[in-house]
């Protein structure tokens, strides 16, 4: 099926008037096809990503798991945001009966990320939140897992059909030309996107560049500032350093929200622990050879500065471990360079002397997914954290941000070039937002109401009423 045919029985698919439960059943239905065939997808993506059994299959639960959380906030139905005023024709002027809810866009574009084949592919976050808000979804498969996004496809397709979804809710594409095709097809009506920050942006400005623009919602590139405390490195270096060396390197730095820079005290001895816990860390396969080249070229960029020395990775393979380390001065004279993801297994360690250094080196940095701080017992760090807030969606504390929890509170976005659209976010329930307009009824007769604005509130959702 052409992508034109896709999209066009997906706007036809009547999605949007479907009801809520209706679409939450769906989604555990999706949710426990995937549990059911958990081995054969495994199988498949293992050979396809070269990621462990054991990761795919904690990825497997954890993409069920969004599935079902997605349908608890379609059942939930506060996602709809439903506000009514009453009419008051003594205020000034006069107010009419107002009632305000969200409503779904329309077919929603996904674009499938390569390091997450699961949870931020097919059937992934950007998917289910779409079909919860009652958006039809065609996906653009990625083209590192190719094999395995058509199983996924089908398995999603069949499944639905099975469980009484609309014809049309769902459909794959794959290549590059039909990428293009489908952010420029005028039925689409937004699109979520997940992966590098100039394949995210060459989209983005197709969507932007339409004869009716549409939003595009993309998660780009993302540095993840960490910042150490002299205080945190007194009292646990070698903690830190095992927990940063675990972070950066699993599965093989291939996480969007990977430290890929981290501001450590000068002398000490975070920077001797980490070159001590790098020799217990076994280098493995990235996702693509394309990935490898980019990776191993970025790595050989910053061999070849005279500003910085490098840790790890000069006698292993392209995608080996390595940290790359400089010093405050270095760095804000030309942050350009450290600020650049290099997608894989590298970080950057910034040495600080003081806490002049420190600002001024946080005054460099650009938005992010994430930052950390990593404080000493009982250390104010108030100051800290409001400064990381302006660049951060997520400050994360004594931790390590790669993982992010599936929560009605998370935030999984930021400012450019972390995202295209720094008010949402990809995780959390509040991903549902992307997919969804504002309509407001004005004097509407009960009957033209949607079920969810009506009076007395037969459904029983959260609401807002104004007397």
């Amino acid at each position: 099926m052409s992508v034109a045919e896709t999209v066009e029985r997906a706007a036809a698919s009547g999605l949007p008037s479907t009801a809520r439960d209706d679409r939450a059943r769906w989604l555990e239905a999706l949710a426990s096809a995937l549990e059911t065939e958990r081995f054969e997808l495994v199988r498949i993506a293992a050979a396809e990503t070269h990621l462990s059994d054991a990761r795919l299959d904690g990825e497997i639960t954890r993409t069920a798991a969004q599935l079902r959380f997605f349908a608890d906030v379609a059942r939930d139905g506060a996602y709809l945001e439903a506000t009514l005023d009453a009419p008051d024709p003594s205020a000034v002027p006069p107010r009419p009966d107002l009632r305000r809810m969200l409503r779904p866009l329309g077919p929603v574009a996904v674009y499938a990320a390569s390091n997450f084949p699961f949870a931020f592919s097919v059937l992934g976050n950007d998917t289910a939140s779409a079909l919860a808000a009652g958006c039809p979804v065609v996906v653009k498969a990625h083209p590192g897992h190719p094999e395995l996004s058509r199983r996924t496809a089908e398995l999603a397709s069949r499944t639905l059909d099975a469980a009484g979804a609309p014809a049309g809710a769902f459909g794959l594409v794959e290549g590059l030309d039909a990428g293009v095709e489908l952010v420029q097809h005028p039925a689409i009506a937004a699109a979520g996107f997940t992966g590098s920050e100039r394949g995210g942006r060459a989209l983005f400005d197709l969507a932007a560049a339409r004869e009716r623009p549409i939003p595009f919602y993309g998660e780009l590139g993302s540095i993840n500032p960490v910042v150490v405390t002299e205080a945190s490195a007194r009292e646990r270096a070698a903690a830190i350093a095992a927990g940063l060396v675990g972070s950066f390197t699993r599965d093989a730095g291939q996480y969007c929200t990977k430290p890929g820079l981290v501001f450590v005290p000068a002398g000490s001895g975070v920077e001797d622990a980490v070159d001590a816990a790098l020799s217990t860390v076994i280098p493995q396969q990235q996702l693509t050879d394309g990935m490898t080249t980019a990776f191993t070229n970025g790595a050989a960029a910053f061999a070849a500065r005279d500003d910085v020395h490098v840790l790890g990775g000069s006698e292993l393979p392209g995608s080996s471990p390595t940290v790359v380390v400089t010093d405050a001065e270095a760095f804000t004279a030309d942050p350009r360079p450290f600020l650049t993801e290099c997608f894989g297994p590298l970080t950057v360690l910034v040495r600080y002397r003081g806490p002049d250094e420190l600002d001024r080196s946080i005054a460099a940095l650009d938005s992010s997914l994430t930052a950390t701080i990593h404080r000493g017992a009982d250390e104010d760090v108030s100051r800290l954290t409001a400064a990381l807030a302006r660049v951060a969606g997520r400050i994360v504390f004594d931790g390590w941000p790669t993982g992010v929890a599936i929560a009605w509170a998370q935030h999984h976005g930021g400012s450019w070039p972390a995202t295209t659209a720094s008010v949402h976010t990809s995780v959390g329930a509040t991903a549902i937002r992307r997919f969804l307009t504002p309509i407001a009824y004005q004097d509407a007769p009960e009957s033209s109401l949607p079920a969810e604005l009506r009076t007395g509130n037969p459904l029983g959702i959260p609401r807002r009423e104004h007397p």
